[in-house]
């Protein structure tokens, strides 16, 4: 992760014991992720929220399944691949509607 932590995610990387299930933040923290970056991981399918949250709804994520995925290596390549890709996509210069151009 490239960014510095603020205290709330240092204080909560620090907890005896996660609850039973944590914020997209949460999540993101506790995988070397950005928060912004869940929404991606979760539409290519690498993580999935708890229950079947609406599209505008706050989305959950089981404790247990973080944790495991987590000290996966295989995955944590997988899904920063992903990530590296997703990010590749979106900056690549994207076809002109000009009507000039054609």
């Amino acid at each position: 992760m490239n960014v510095l932590l603020n205290d709330e995610t240092i204080k909560f990387l620090h907890v005896r014991r996660l609850p039973g299930q944590l914020t997209a933040p949460q999540t993101a923290a506790l995988l070397g992720f950005l928060p912004h970056d869940m929404a991606v991981l979760v539409k290519r399918k690498l993580l999935r929220p708890l229950g079947k949250p609406q599209a505008n709804a706050t989305r959950y994520f089981a404790a247990r399944d973080i944790e495991r995925l987590s000290s996966d290596s295989a995955w944590l390549s997988k899904a920063t691949q992903t990530m590296s890709e997703h990010w590749q996509l979106g900056k690549s210069p994207r076809p002109s509607t000009n009507s000039d151009d054609l």
